[in-house]
C-alpha cells in the first residue's frame, strides 16, 4: 500500500478563534477531522515568527539549528538591518550573482528524496533558493519582488507633494501637453547590477472621462488595460531591459482607486515572471512555469497579499480583501492540480491568507489584548461591516479543509496545523529607548533621543554602546572581536546580558499599569546547535497587546519608552510564545501531550516510512498510539 500525507498549513490560524467556532458548528470540517483523529493546541518557536516557525516544522529543530531567528539580522561591520532570509552573492562581476538560502538544516522532503519517497511542496516559508525534491517545490516566503526586497509598491498620483509612505515609491504624474488627460510614465522594475540605478518599463495612462476609468498602453502582455476605480487589474507582463540582450520579465497587477478630484492607481510590487524569473523560485526549474501553464500568472512574492498597500492608506479594507481572495483562489488552484495526481508521499501547501487578515483586520470586532485598551483606529468602529471578517476566513479554510478530506482516501494521513496564533497589538516598546534611558546605548554628543536621533543606528556612540536592539524582539550586546565597534569583552557578555534581562523584566507600561514584558530569556536559555552564535544574545517576550514597536526593528532611538499603536496592522503574534499556540488536527489518533512543531517532521516521515535524522529534536506523535 502507498503511503500518503496530506499537510495542508493555514498560517496564523489561532485556537482562540477556532475553539468557540468548534464548539458551535461552524467549522465541520476541522470538526470531523477532530472526530477522526485529534486535535490540539500547538506549541511554537520563540520568537513566534512564521519564517523562524516554518523553519522549524521543515527541519525538525530549534532556531539555533536551522539559523532563521527573524525577518532580519544585523550586519556586524555597519550594525545595520539586512534581511535574514537569505542573500545574493556575486564572487566576480562578470560572473551572475547567485542566492544562497540562509535557513539551514535539512528539510524533511529532502530527508525524504534520499529515501527514493516523492514530495510535492508549495510555498512553504524559507525554500528561497529552492531545495532539491524527488517531486516538485515551489518557494514561498523569502522569495522577493524584482527590487530584491520584501515588496515595494508604487503609487501614481495628479496630487502634488505626495508623501511617500512605507515601503513604496512615489510618481507624480504630469499631462502630456496638447492631450486631454494622457500621462506617459513608467513601471519601476528592478535596480541596474552596475549602475545601481532602476530599470523601468514605459507606459502610457489615459483617462476616460465617460467611462470613469482610465487606459493603460504598454509594450507588455497585454498591450492595453481598461481599468475601473476600485477593481484590480488582471497582471501585466513586462520585460524591463537594460541592455539589447539584457532583461528581467516581471508581473505587476494595478488598482484604481479614483480619478477625482486627484488620479490615483496603485501599482503592486513586481513580481517576478513565474514563466521566467530572474533566479529559480522552484525545483524542478520550470514548475513555476508549469504551474503558469495550467493555471494562468500568479502571485511569487514570499509576501503575495498587499498589506503595505492597506496600511499606508492607499486603498481602503475592500480592495485589500478582494486581493486576498485571487491569492487564495491561485493557492487552491495549485492544491486542487497536485491533488488530482498525488500518489505517493508527502503534500504540502500553505495558506498565508490568514495571518495577513488578523493583522489587518483584529482592530475589527472587539477583539483586546492584555491591557483591554483596544484603541479604535479610522473605520474600526463597532458593529462595521468587517467585524465578521476573521471569521469568514475561518470558515474559508474550513470549507478548503472539506474539500481536501474529499478527494484522499481513508488510509491518507490528513494534518492541519498553524505555526503560531493570534492577539492585539496596542502598544508599540522601544527597546532601544529603554536600553538608552538605563545606560546601555549612547548617542553621539549633541544629539537627543527621538526624532534627531532618527533610525538605522544613524547617531548612536558605538564607543559607549554596550547593547542594541534590531529585530522583533532581539537585543544584541556590543561585543569585542564580533561587532565592528564592539566594547564588551567576552569574558563579561553573561554579566551584562544577565543584568539587562533582570531589568528589563517585569517592565511596566506606566500608562496601563500592565506589566509589558514578562521576561526576558538569554541565548543560552533558549537556542542550541550549529548556528545558535548568530542568535540575538537576549529575546524579550512581551505581554499580549504589546509588541516591540517598529521603530525598534531598524534602529530608531525614540524619546518614549512606549506608543500607541494606531495601524491598521492591529494584531500580531510576536509576543510571549506561550500566548499564541498554533492548532494541530489529524486524521489520526496521536499523542497530545504537549506537541510542537519540532514534532511534526518526525511524524510525517515515520508515516511514510523514512528514517528520522539524528538532530531532529522532536519525537514521532503516532509512535506511542
Amino acid at each position: 500500500m502507498r503511503r500518503r500525507v496530506v499537510v495542508i498549513g493555514l498560517d496564523g490560524f489561532d485556537p482562540g478563534i477556532a475553539e468557540p467556532m468548534l464548539h458551535d458548528g461552524r467549522l465541520p470540517h476541522l470538526a470531523a477531522l477532530r472526530g477522526r483523529g485529534g486535535y490540539s493546541r500547538l506549541q511554537t518557536t520563540n520568537p513566534a515568527q512564521t519564517p523562524v516557525a516554518w523553519s522549524s516544522f521543515a527541519t525538525g529543530v530549534n532556531p539555533g539549528g536551522h539559523g532563521i531567528f527573524d525577518f532580519l539580522r544585523r550586519d556586524l561591520d555597519t550594525y545595520l538591518p539586512d534581511l535574514a532570509l537569505n542573500r545574493y552573492e556575486q564572487s566576480n562581476p562578470l560572473l551572475p550573482a547567485k542566492v544562497v538560502n540562509l535557513r539551514r538544516g535539512t528539510p524533511l522532503w529532502s530527508v525524504l528524496a534520499s529515501a527514493g519517497i516523492p514530495a510535492t511542496v508549495i510555498r512553504c516559508p524559507c525554500t528561497y533558493p529552492p531545495d532539491k525534491v524527488k517531486g516538485r517545490l515551489l518557494a514561498g516566503m523569502g522569495v522577493p519582488d524584482i527590487r530584491g526586497g520584501l515588496g515595494t509598491s508604487t503609487l501614481y498620483t495628479t496630487a502634488p507633494d505626495v508623501r511617500v509612505s512605507d515601503n513604496e515609491q512615489v510618481i507624480e504624474l504630469q499631462v502630456v501637453p496638447g492631450t486631454k488627460g494622457r500621462f506617459d510614465t513608467h513601471v519601476i522594475g528592478p535596480r541596474n547590477p552596475r549602475t545601481r540605478g532602476d530599470v523601468t518599463a514605459p507606459i502610457s495612462i489615459s483617462v476616460d472621462e465617460v467611462r470613469r476609468g482610465i487606459r493603460i498602453e504598454c509594450g507588455g502582455r497585454p498591450r492595453v488595460l481598461e481599468l475601473e476605480p476600485g477593481r484590480w487589474s488582471q497582471w501585466l507582463r513586462l520585460n524591463f531591459r537594460r541592455g539589447p540582450l539584457q532583461g528581467t520579465a516581471g508581473m505587476v497587477r494595478f488598482l484604481l482607486v479614483r480619478i477625482e478630484p486627484h488620479l490615483e492607481l496603485y501599482a503592486s510590487p513586481v513580481n517576478f515572471d513565474p514563466a521566467a524569473p530572474p533566479f529559480p523560485i522552484s525545483h524542478p526549474w520550470d514548475y513555476g512555469a508549469e504551474l503558469a501553464r495550467h493555471l494562468g500568472p500568479y502571485y511569487t512574492a514570499g509576501i503575495a497579499e498587499d498589506h503595505t498597500g492597506l496600511s499606508n492608506e492607499r486603498f481602503d479594507e475592500a480592495a485589500f480583501l478582494d486581493q486576498c481572495e485571487v491569492v487564495m483562489r491561485e493557492r487552491e488552484a495549485m492544491l486542487e492540480l497536485e491533488l488530482k495526481r498525488f500518489d505517493e508521499g508527502l503534500l504540502f501547501c500553505l495558506f498565508d491568507t490568514p495571518d495577513r487578515i488578523q493583522h489587518m483586520f483584529w482592530r475589527f470586532g472587539g477583539r483586546e489584548g492584555g491591557s483591554g485598551r483596544r484603541r479604535l483606529r479610522a473605520g474600526s468602529a463597532a458593529g462595521s461591516e468587517f467585524d465578521t471578517v476573521i471569521e469568514d476566513h475561518y470558515r474559508r479554510c474550513d470549507e478548503l479543509v472539506g474539500r481536501v478530506q474529499s478527494r484522499v482516501d481513508s488510509s491518507t494521513v490528513v494534518i492541519v496545523l498553524s505555526d503560531h496564533g493570534f492577539t492585539s497589538f496596542e502598544r508599540g516598546l522601544h527597546l532601544n529607548a529603554w536600553l538608552a534611558a538605563n545606560g546601555y546605548l549612547f548617542l553621539q554628543p549633541g544629539v537627543d533621543a527621538g526624532e534627531a536621533a532618527g533610525e538605522f543606528f544613524r547617531h548612536v556612540d558605538w564607543g559607549r554602546t554596550r547593547a542594541y536592539a534590531l529585530g522583533l524582539g532581539g537585543i544584541y550586546l556590543n561585543q569585542r572581536g564580533r561587532e565592528a565597534e564592539g566594547i564588551v569583552d567576552a569574558s563579561e557578555s553573561d554579566e551584562v546580558a544577565a543584568q539587562i534581562a533582570g531589568g528589563l523584566s517585569g517592565l511596566v507600561d506606566p500608562v496601563t499599569s500592565t506589566v509589558a514584558v514578562p521576561r526576558v530569556r538569554t541565548r543560552a536559555q533558549l537556542y542550541s546547535g550549529p548556528c545558535a552564535a548568530e542568535s540575538p544574545d537576549l529575546v524579550v517576550d512581551t505581554a499580549a497587546g504589546y509588541r516591540v514597536s517598529w521603530t525598534t526593528a531598524v534602529g530608531g532611538v525614540p524619546a518614549t519608552l512606549f506608543e500607541d499603536n494606531t495601524r491598521k496592522w492591529s494584531g500580531d503574534h510576536i509576543v510571549d510564545p506561550a500566548l499564541v499556540p498554533g492548532v494541530l488536527f489529524m486524521s489520526v489518533p496521536y499523542r497530545r501531550g504537549n506537541p510542537t512543531l519540532l514534532d511534526l517532521a518526525p511524524t510525517i516521515l515515520g508515516v511514510l516510512g523514512a528514517p528520522v535524522p539524528p538532530a531532529y529534536e522532536g519525537s514521532d506523535l503516532l509512535s506511542d498510539t
